[in-house]
């Protein structure tokens, strides 16, 4: 199917303290970046969710309306900081994409990184470079990641070709 034929806005997430997003929005456009959500020194410990929805929002906002989600489905952390803040990521991201009916979706981390490069354990620099092959210019492996998914959901349909 190409880009014509299913004019829906895509986002795809790698959640995480710096988070790297695609989106495909309807007109076929990919745009892609990171976000941070570091908290700041005098944060509470729900700023950090509370900037990521209004992130989303904005995003659904001025780019939208996301008709899918595609997110970097992450079984296990280097650390237990890492594993926290990715819980409460999604859940801020799954709740906010329900009370929108907007369908999400997680990406197992291997099958991203074997679409994006052949192999399901490959290193963040042959995911940067697989990328730039197909002519993005990620500033890290977060973005890099978010490049992937959007792409796998694209060329599969998510999962369904």
């Amino acid at each position: 199917m190409t880009q014509s034929q299913n004019p829906r806005c895509i986002l795809a997430l790698d959640l995480g303290t710096t988070t790297g997003w695609a989106l495909r929005t309807f007109d076929g456009l990919i745009t892609t970046g990171t976000a941070s959500f570091k908290p700041g020194r005098y944060d509470g410990g729900g700023m950090r969710y509370l900037r990521f929805t209004n992130w989303l929002t904005e995003l659904d906002r001025l780019s939208g309306p996301c008709a899918a989600i595609w997110f970097e489905e992450v079984r296990r952390h280097a650390g237990t900081d890492a594993a926290h803040v990715y819980g409460g990521l999604i859940a801020s991201l799954t709740s906010w994409a329900e009370l929108r009916g907007i369908p999400y979706e997680g990406v197992p981390v291997g099958t991203i990184k074997r679409h994006a490069t052949g192999k399901g354990n490959a290193p963040k620099q042959a995911m940067i470079d697989a990328a730039r092959a197909r002519g993005f210019n990620p500033s890290d492996d977060n973005e890099a990641d978010a490049i992937a998914i959007l792409h796998w959901a694209i060329e599969t349909r998510g999962g369904t070709a």
